[in-house]
C-alpha cells in the first residue's frame, strides 16, 4: 500500500463527516433564527436595541473568547470527549434562553450558550483535520463543514420562521435539544478520540486576558454607539486593548501557550486568518441588518422573511462546495480574492436598497455577497488547519474558528451599532411633532420599538412616524453597506498578493 493510499479516509470517515456537519449546523442554523427572533423578543421582553445588540453579540463574544482555552483543552483530555461535553451545555442553555422571562436572563442564557457552543467549531474542525490526513480529501471535507453552516443559514430562517409563527420566539431556541441528541448518541460510535500527546500546562492566566481582552472592547463600542463619546466606554476600550497586549506578550513567552503565534509567521497562515475575520464580520453584519429590514422596514413575516434570505444561503453553499475543485487548478488566493471582489459588487448593489419596498435588489445583493463569501469560507478555513502539523491540529482548528467568531461577533457590535447611530442621530429630529412624547421616546430608540409604537397611534401619526423610523434605519444599512464593500476589497489585495509560494503552499 503506497503512502498516499494509507493516508486516504475510508467509509468510517466519511459517515463521521456527516456526524460533525451537525454541530456546524446548528452554529450557523442558532444565529440566523436569534436574528429573525429579535423582533418579537422587543416587543414581548420590551428589550431595548442595546439589550437586543447584547442578546446576539453576549453569544459570539463569548464564544470567541473562550474559542482558544477550549481547543487546548481539547488537545489535553480528547476533542470528541470535549465535543460531547459542550453538546450537553448547549442544549441545556438553550432550554434556559426559550424560557427567559426579561432581556437581562435571556442575555445569561445567551452567554452560557456562547461558552457550550465554544467546544463545537474547534471540536469539529480540529477531528475533520484529524480524520482527513490527505490534502484533497481534507479540502472536501472542511468544504462540507463549510457547507453544513451554509445550509444552517438556509433552512434556519424557513425552521424558525415557521416555529415563529406558529409558537412563542422561544421555540426558536430548542432547535438546539434533538441536534444535540442526535449528536450524543452517534459521535461515540463514529468519531474517533484525538488528542496531543505531549500536552502543556492549560493556561488559565491566558484564558482570563483573553476574555477580558474582548468583553470591555464590546461593551465600549455599544456604548459609545447608543450615548455617545464618554469617559466610562473609553476606558473600557482602553482597558480592553491593553489586556489585549499582556495577552500577547504572554502567549509569546509561555512554552504552551494557548496560541502558537509561530503559526502567524506563515503569512498564507496569517492572511488566511486575517481573511477569515473581515469575510465574516461583514456577512453577519450585513445578515443582522438584512433580517430586520425584512421585518421591519419591508414588514414582512418572520416565515416570509425567512423565505426572501434562503436564495443567498444558497449562494454560500454553491461556493464553498465548488471552491475546492477550481482550487485544484488555479491557485486558492486567487480564487478567495476574485470572491472578496464579487462580495464587494453585492455590497455595492445593497448601499442602493431604498426604505420601500426594495426586496429584489436586497435580495439579489445579498445573493451576490454570499456567493463571494463561499469559497473564502470553504478555502481559508482549509489553508489554515491545513497550514499546521497533526500535533497542533487543535491549536489551528482554534485559530480558524475564533478568527471568523471574533470577526462576526465584531461585525454585528460594530455594524449594528453603527445602524443604531444612524438611526438615533436621524430620529433626534425626524419623529413628527405631533406624535406623544411617550411614543416619540419609543421611536427614537429603535425601529422595533418604533413599530410597536406606532400600533398604538392613530393612523394620520402612525404612517408618518413608521415612514421616518423606515428611512432613518435604512440610511444606517446603506452605510453599513458600504463600509463592507470597502473591507472587502481592501482584504481582497492582501490576498492577491501573496508570493507565489504562499500560494503555492496554500493550494496544496
Amino acid at each position: 500500500m503506497t503512502e498516499t493510499a494509507a493516508t486516504r479516509a475510508g467509509v468510517r470517515e466519511w459517515i463521521g463527516l456527516a456526524v460533525l456537519a451537525l454541530p456546524a449546523l446548528l452554529a450557523s442554523l442558532e444565529l440566523t433564527v436569534t436574528h429573525l427572533a429579535l423582533p418579537a423578543i422587543a416587543a414581548d421582553l420590551a428589550a431595548s436595541s442595546t439589550q437586543l445588540l447584547w442578546i446576539v453579540d453576549v453569544y459570539a463574544f463569548l464564544l470567541a473568547a473562550v474559542l482558544i482555552p477550549v481547543g487546548a483543552l481539547g488537545d489535553r483530555i480528547g476533542r470528541r470527549k470535549v465535543l460531547l461535553v459542550g453538546s450537553v451545555g448547549y442544549g441545556l442553555a438553550s432550554a434556559f434562553a426559550a424560557y427567559a422571562p426579561n432581556p437581562e436572563l435571556l442575555i445569561v442564557a445567551r452567554a452560557l450558550m456562547g461558552v457550550a457552543g465554544a467546544t463545537l467549531m474547534p471540536s469539529t474542525l480540529s477531528l475533520t483535520a484529524a480524520m482527513f490526513r490527505d490534502s484533497h480529501q481534507r479540502a472536501v471535507a472542511i468544504g462540507v463543514i463549510i457547507a453544513s453552516v451554509s445550509g444552517g443559514t438556509a433552512i434556519g430562517p424557513l425552521v424558525g420562521g415557521w416555529l415563529l409563527e406558529h409558537f412563542w420566539w422561544g421555540s426558536a431556541f430548542l432547535l438546539a435539544t434533538p441536534v444535540m441528541a442526535v449528536l450524543l448518541v452517534a459521535g461515540p460510535l463514529l468519531l474517533p478520540e484525538h488528542r496531543d500527546l505531549r500536552p502543556g500546562r492549560l493556561d488559565l492566566a491566558g484564558a482570563a486576558l483573553a476574555l477580558l481582552a474582548v468583553l470591555p472592547v464590546v461593551y465600549g463600542l455599544k456604548q459609545i454607539a447608543a450615548d455617545g463619546l464618554s469617559a466610562v466606554p473609553v476606558v473600557a476600550v482602553a482597558l480592553g486593548v491593553a489586556m489585549g497586549v499582556l495577552f500577547v506578550r504572554r502567549q509569546r513567552r509561555l512554552s504552551d501557550p494557548l496560541i502558537d503565534l509561530r503559526l502567524f509567521a506563515d503569512r498564507a497562515f496569517s492572511t488566511a486568518a486575517a481573511t477569515l475575520a473581515f469575510g465574516i464580520f461583514v456577512l453577519w453584519g450585513s445578515n443582522y441588518a438584512i433580517a430586520q429590514y425584512l421585518q421591519l422596514v419591508a414588514g414582512l413575516s418572520p416565515l416570509t422573511a425567512g423565505l426572501w434570505t434562503a436564495p443567498s444561503a444558497a449562494g454560500v453553499i454553491a461556493g464553498s462546495l465548488l471552491a475546492p475543485r477550481i482550487a485544484r487548478r488555479v491557485p486558492a488566493p486567487v480564487v478567495i480574492g476574485v470572491g472578496l471582489i464579487v462580495s464587494a459588487i453585492g455590497y455595492v448593489v445593497l448601499a442602493t436598497v431604498g426604505p420601500a419596498d426594495d426586496l429584489v435588489r436586497l435580495v439579489l445583493g445579498a445573493i451576490v455577497v454570499s456567493a463571494g463569501l463561499g469559497p473564502m469560507m470553504a478555502l481559508a478555513t482549509d489553508m489554515v488547519v491545513g497550514s499546521a502539523p497533526v500535533e497542533r491540529a487543535g491549536a489551528a482548528a482554534s485559530i480558524s474558528a475564533t478568527a471568523p467568531q471574533i470577526g462576526g461577533a465584531f461585525g454585528v457590535a460594530v455594524l449594528g451599532s453603527v445602524v443604531t447611530a444612524v438611526y438615533r442621530n436621524a430620529m433626534a429630529t425626524g419623529v413628527p411633532a405631533d406624535v406623544p412624547h411617550g411614543a416619540a421616546d419609543a421611536a427614537r430608540d429603535n425601529l422595533g420599538t418604533a413599530a410597536a409604537a406606532a400600533q398604538a397611534l392613530p393612523e394620520s401619526l402612525a404612517g408618518p412616524l413608521l415612514e421616518a423610523a423606515r428611512a432613518a434605519f435604512t440610511s444606517g444599512f446603506r452605510l453599513t453597506a458600504i463600509v463592507s464593500a470597502v473591507l472587502m476589497v481592501l482584504i481582497s489585495v492582501l490576498v492577491l498578493r501573496l508570493r507565489p509560494a504562499d500560494r503555492s503552499s496554500a493550494g496544496a
